[in-house]
C-alpha cells in the first residue's frame, strides 16, 4: 500500500447473509458491529462511519476472498473510492500466529489486526475490467455445462458393455439434452469471442498470449482474469509461483536433503490449464519436444520435465506481453 497516514483499520468478515465489522482506531480501541449483506446493510455501514467521523480516505478496509458473497460490498466500496485490501484467508491466519476459538466477530477483529500489522506491505484492491467480469461469468457457466454434459454421457457408456439394449434406450433419452448442451456451449464460446473483439486491449493481449505454442484461448483468458491483464505480478517468476510451477528447496542442516518440489498453495485452475498446455506444446513445438526427450534420456523424471515446460510457457507469455510482440517460433 502506498505510504499514507492511516488512522483507522477496518476488518470485515463476510458471510452469505451478514458481514461483521471490527474498527481499530489509532491502534487502540476496537469496536464491533454486524450488518446485513445487502445494499441497505452496506449503506448503514457507510452511515456509521460517517457518524463516527471515520473517513474512507484515511482508513484501510481489509477482508478475505469470499467469492460472490463479497461482490456487493466490494463494488459499493470501490464506488466510494475506499482503500480496500482483499486477502487470502490462509495468509491472514498464518500472519497472526497461533489463535484459539473462532466466530464471525472474532474473525473480523483478527482481519482488522492483520491490516494494522501489515498495512505497509498490503496491496490495494484493483477491480478487473467489466469485460473480464463478463467473460469470467461465461467461462464459469461453460465449465458447468461441459461437466454436466460429461456426467450425462457416462451412464450410457457404462451400460454398453453389460446391457446394450438399455444403453440404446439411455442414449435415445439423453440425445436431445446433449444437443441442447452442445449448442449452448457453442453459443457461450461465440459470445466470449465477441466480448474479446469488443475490447482492443484485451484482444491484443489474448492474441499475444496465444501466439505462444501450446497456450490456448481459455488459458490466455484465465491468465488475463487472474492477473488483471498481466498487471498483478512484479516478475515472471512471481506469476509462475502463483501458478504452482516453481519448485522450492526442502533442506535443513546436513540431515534433511529432500528434492525440490512445487508447493501445494497455488492457483489450481491455472496449474491445470498450464499442464494441458505443456502436453500440447510437446506435440506442436519441436524445441520443447526435443528438450523433453533430452531431459528424460538424462534420467530426469517425466513430471519434472513437464513442470519445467509449464514454467517455460509462463516465461514466454510474460515476455510477449512485456515486449508487445508475438512469439517467434524457432525454426525446426
Amino acid at each position: 500500500m502506498k505510504k499514507q497516514k492511516v488512522l483507522h483499520f477496518i476488518g470485515i468478515d463476510i458471510s452469505k447473509l451478514t458481514f461483521d465489522v471490527a474498527i481499530i482506531v489509532n491502534n487502540e480501541k476496537t469496536t464491533s458491529y454486524v450488518f446485513d449483506n445487502t445494499t441497505k446493510g452496506i449503506k448503514a455501514f457507510l452511515r456509521l462511519l460517517k457518524n463516527q467521523k471515520i473517513g474512507l480516505s484515511d482508513s484501510l478496509i481489509c477482508m478475505e476472498h469470499t467469492g460472490v458473497y463479497g461482490k456487493l460490498i466490494i463494488t459499493k466500496l470501490v464506488e466510494q473510492q475506499a482503500n480496500i485490501c482483499v486477502e487470502m484467508s490462509l495468509k491472514i491466519i498464518r500472519s497472526l500466529g497461533v489463535k484459539r476459538g473462532k466466530n464471525d466477530k472474532v474473525d473480523a477483529i483478527r482481519i482488522a489486526q492483520y491490516a494494522a500489522k501489515n498495512s505497509n506491505e498490503l496491496e490495494l484492491y484493483q477491480p478487473i475490467p467489466e469485460v473480464l467480469e463478463k467473460i469470467k461469468l461465461l467461462i464459469t457457466i461453460r465449465e458447468r455445462l461441459v461437466k454436466s454434459k460429461t456426467d450425462l454421457t457416462k451412464y450410457p457408456k457404462e451400460l454398453e458393455r453389460f446391457a446394450p439394449e438399455l444403453a440404446k434406450l439411455a442414449n435415445k433419452s439423453i440425445k436431445k439434452t446433449l444437443k441442447t448442451f452442445t449448442d449452448e456451449i457453442k453459443r457461450i464460446e461465440y459470445e466470449i469471442k465477441e466480448l474479446i473483439l469488443s475490447n482492443d486491449k484485451l484482444n491484443k493481449t489474448i492474441s499475444l498470449a496465444t501466439s505462444v505454442t501450446g497456450i490456448g484461448l481459455f488459458t490466455a483468458l484465465y491468465l488475463s482474469i487472474y492477473t488483471n491483464l498481466f498487471t498483478r505480478y512484479e516478475n515472471p517468476k512471481q506469476l509462475a509461483c502463483y501458478c504452482g510451477v516453481v519448485p522450492f528447496e526442502h533442506s535443513s542442516g546436513t540431515s534433511i536433503k529432500k528434492r525440490a518440489k512445487v508447493h501445494h498453495m497455488a492457483n489450481k485452475t491455472l496449474k491445470k490449464q498450464l499442464h494441458l498446455c505443456a502436453l500440447a506444446a510437446l506435440t506442436h513445438d519441436p524445441e520443447l519436444k526435443t528438450y523433453y526427450h533430452r531431459k528424460v534420456e538424462e534420467g530426469k523424471s517425466k513430471m519434472l520435465v513437464i513442470n519445467n515446460i509449464r514454467n517455460k510457457l509462463i516465461l514466454r507469455v510474460c515476455a510477449v506481453i512485456k515486449r508487445q510482440q508475438p512469439y517467434k517460433k524457432v525454426a525446426a
